[in-house]
């Protein structure tokens, strides 16, 4: 939840042109260093994000490769499951990394002139206080069993009645289509949340 927020934050700062930083040049020597503080107090969050941008199409390429498999000869099915997943873990393993160092480079330039241009030396000196405060840490730590807590919820009152819906979806595009339907995936999926593409280790 908390995370989703931050991240979503974080993108619309991407936004922002690398030559508005040159355009700050009035930017008090404090205001600077609370942005940076900011910006090193969001690094998680930051990191998170960039490897999002790189297992985006990651996760959808194995989306797609699912029920592609089962055109596979079932001898062979496992195997080529495995290899498929092994390519898409190295892909992941080679490339996150390098491109969150980037990213972390390119956050002054980027988030650092939306903060800068959005908030007063006053309001960064408060947000600098949140971010710090145990509560702000305490909330970023309870986030994750919060989402977890309330899709779990969601699912198992929803789930069910879903899946029909789903199911039937697809059977009238596959006879639209002229195809067999075949087994209809769970609209509500089989976990709380998805199972994103692994983050390298440090």
């Amino acid at each position: 939840m908390l995370k989703s927020v931050q991240a979503g934050a974080i993108a619309a700062a991407l936004l922002v042109s690398p030559l508005a930083w040159a355009q700050k040049a009035d930017s008090t020597p404090a205001k600077k260093d609370l942005i940076a503080r900011i910006l090193k107090l969001q690094q998680p969050a930051i990191e998170a994000l960039t490897v999002g941008v790189l297992s985006r199409p990651v996760n959808e390429l194995a989306a797609k490769a699912a029920p592609a498999l089962r055109n596979v000869p079932e001898s062979k099915r496992e195997a080529t499951a495995k290899q498929i997943d092994a390519d898409l873990r190295k892909f992941m393993e080679d490339n996150a990394q390098p491109l969150v160092e980037k990213g972390v480079k390119l956050a002054p330039s980027t988030m650092g002139v939306a903060l800068d241009e959005k908030f007063t030396e006053d309001e960064l000196r408060q947000l600098v206080a949140w971010l710090e405060s145990p509560v702000s840490k305490k909330f970023a730590e309870a986030a994750q069993d919060l989402q977890t807590t309330y899709t779990k919820k969601l699912i198992d009152d929803n789930g069910k009645q879903l899946d029909e819906k789903f199911t039937a979806l697809q059977q009238s595009v596959a006879k639209q289509l002229g195809v067999d339907a075949g087994p209809a995936p769970a609209a509500s999926g089989a976990k709380p949340a998805p199972k994103a593409a692994p983050t390298p280790k440090k």
